[in-house]
């Protein structure tokens, strides 16, 4: 049951930051769809992560240079994706409102990326690929 809690609530903080993402792009004040662009960021942020986690041997160690050469590359995914609208505001491209909104976007949908690996990357009673 506590899956399905978990589930729901990264669910539900998806969408909210989905909303903020759109709210950027689709008020008739903004009304320019190039923050879009940011989901293709969202979508290979846990590509680096599985790689790792499938090439890696299942060693406890602390550390591996595959783990940590995949927290390096997730790490440029999420700093490109915070860094994108503000690229695209500096050049006038987006206005600083949709900005802010994009990145309020970017902050809840990166910490819900990292909900879902925490609560479901476990190796404990549930984990994600019961899904």
């Amino acid at each position: 049951m506590a899956g399905i809690k978990a589930l729901v609530g990264l669910s539900f903080s998806g969408a909210i930051g989905l909303t903020f993402l759109m709210l950027g792009c689709a008020l008739e004040y903004y009304g320019v769809y190039w923050p879009m662009f940011v989901l293709i960021f969202y979508f290979i942020c846990p590509i680096p992560h599985f790689i790792a986690k499938r090439v890696s041997d299942d060693s406890d160690a602390a550390s591996s240079a595959c783990r940590e050469l995949a927290y390096f590359f997730t790490t440029g995914i999420v700093v490109s994706a915070f860094g994108f609208p503000i690229i695209l505001a500096r050049v006038e491209a987006i206005k600083w409102g949709a900005c802010g909104l994009v990145l309020a976007g970017n902050a809840v949908i990166f910490l819900t990326i990292l909900g879902f690996f925490l609560v479901f990357g476990r190796g404990d009673d549930f984990s994600w690929e019961q899904w």
